[in-house]
C-alpha cells in the first residue's frame, strides 16, 4: 500500500493522511471507486505542487479522426500550492486551484448534448461548521443526483452574510442552511432566494408574514421541498 512505502517519512505520512481525508469527503458525496481513483503515478508538470495533485477525465467513448473508439480523456488538471501566492507577495496563503480546457469541456458538452442556456444558478449550500463538510456535500450530492444544480460554499463560513451574498451574485434560487442544531434536530431550514427578493421589493409587512421566504422542513424532505420552489 502506498502507507507502506512510506511509513518511514513524516512528510509521506502526512500525505496519506490528506488522501484519507480526501477519500472520506468523496465517499460522503457517493463518489466510489469507480469515479475516484487515487493514482501515486500522477504528477503535474509544475513544481510549485505542495500537495495533492489531480486530474479530471471523462470516459465515455468516442471514435478520433481515424474512426477508432477511444476515451474522451483528460479535461482538467491542478492541486495544491500553498507556496505559490508567497512567492510573489511574501504572505502564507494555503490555495488550491484546477485548470479547465475549456475547448475540450465544450466538445465533451456537445458530444453528449448537454449544452443548456439556463442562466439560473446553482442551489448554494451554506456552511455553518468546518467540521460538518462531509454533511454539506452529501446534500449538494443528493440534489445533483436529482438533476439540480448545487454547490457547497467553499469560502470562509465565518461571514454568514458574506454565503448569502455569494449565492445571490451566482443568480441562485435557493439556499440551504443547517446548523448544529438542525442537524441534532434532523431537519434543515431551506432559503427561497426568488421568493426572498420579490418579497423585499414589494411585499407589506402583512404579506411578507403570510409568503415566508425561509422555512424548515425535514432533513429526508430536502430534495422535494427545493424542487417545489424551483418548479414555481
Amino acid at each position: 500500500s502506498i502507507a507502506a512505502l512510506v511509513a518511514r517519512s513524516d512528510t509521506g505520512q502526512e500525505g496519506v493522511a490528506e488522501l484519507r481525508q480526501i477519500n472520506d469527503y468523496c465517499a460522503a458525496q457517493g463518489y466510489g471507486p469507480d469515479r475516484i481513483v487515487i493514482d501515486p503515478s500522477v504528477v503535474r508538470g509544475l513544481g510549485y505542487y505542495t500537495g495533492m495533485v489531480y486530474e479530471a477525465e471523462l470516459t465515455f467513448e468516442i471514435t478520433d479522426d481515424k474512426g477508432r473508439p477511444r476515451q474522451f480523456g483528460s479535461v482538467a488538471g491542478g492541486g495544491r500550492y500553498d507556496d505559490l501566492v508567497k512567492r510573489f507577495t511574501g504572505q502564507a496563503v494555503p490555495a488550491t486551484g484546477i485548470s479547465i480546457g475549456v475547448d475540450r469541456l465544450l466538445a465533451a458538452l456537445r458530444a453528449k448534448d448537454r449544452l443548456n442556456t439556463d442562466t439560473t444558478g446553482p442551489v448554494v449550500v451554506t456552511v455553518m461548521d468546518r467540521d460538518r463538510m462531509a454533511d454539506y456535500q452529501a446534500m449538494a450530492t443528493e440534489l445533483r443526483n436529482e438533476g439540480i444544480r448545487a454547490e457547497v460554499y467553499l469560502g470562509n463560513p465565518k461571514n454568514f452574510g458574506n454565503q448569502l451574498k455569494y449565492a445571490d451574485r451566482r443568480g441562485s434560487p435557493v439556499a440551504i442552511i443547517q446548523g448544529s442544531d438542525e442537524a441534532e434536530r434532523g431537519v434543515v431550514q431551506v432559503k427561497d432566494l426568488i421568493l426572498g427578493a420579490k418579497i423585499a421589493e414589494t411585499a407589506t409587512h402583512e404579506e411578507w408574514k403570510d409568503q415566508p421566504a425561509q422555512f424548515e422542513c425535514p432533513r429526508d424532505e430536502l430534495v422535494v421541498r427545493v424542487r417545489e420552489i424551483l418548479n414555481r
